[in-house]
């Protein structure tokens, strides 16, 4: 499977989905990049390279998965749209980011049924589908993390 270029107006479209979720608009100088449903970002001199002659398994930073009309960010996405987001931000305790980077899902005080930003202090960590007042987790095993 090939990688899309996305044009101006699919990128709108995620904009739209970024704003629609986390109430920001992003103004990233950065190319856009689709695989099946999974979107990457890369520098936009990029665009310059002939890849038809080469053979390439991966390109760009991941920066998130869209599905259904969602986009659920990436742990790297979530660090690029978290610090301008202004909804949707779940702030977690030291022990709750234990839990979180080990896999386990998480508790939140109010309903919602969207994604959400998972921030602890200063840094955001992750995306993850609130289901009523529990988190779904989405860190890949072989990101998780055993802290002590």
């Amino acid at each position: 499977m090939r990688y899309k270029i996305l044009n101006t107006r699919d990128v709108k479209e995620i904009n739209n989905l970024i704003e629609k979720q986390w109430g920001v608009r992003l103004d990233l100088n950065l190319a856009f990049l689709k695989k099946k449903f999974k979107i990457y970002v890369v520098s936009r001199t990029l665009g310059k390279i002939d890849f038809t002659k080469l053979r390439i398994n991966n390109v760009g930073m991941y920066f998130g998965h869209i599905k259904n009309n969602e986009i659920r960010l990436s742990i790297e996405g979530s660090m690029i749209v978290g610090p301008l987001a202004e909804k949707n931000i779940l702030e977690i305790s030291d022990w709750q980011l234990q839990g979180w980077l080990n896999g386990e899902e998480l508790e939140a005080k109010n309903k919602n049924h969207s994604f959400v930003l998972i921030k602890h202090k200063d840094d955001f960590v992750g995306c993850g589908k609130q289901i009523g007042n529990r988190v779904l987790n989405y860190v890949p095993k072989a990101r998780r993390v055993q802290l002590a």
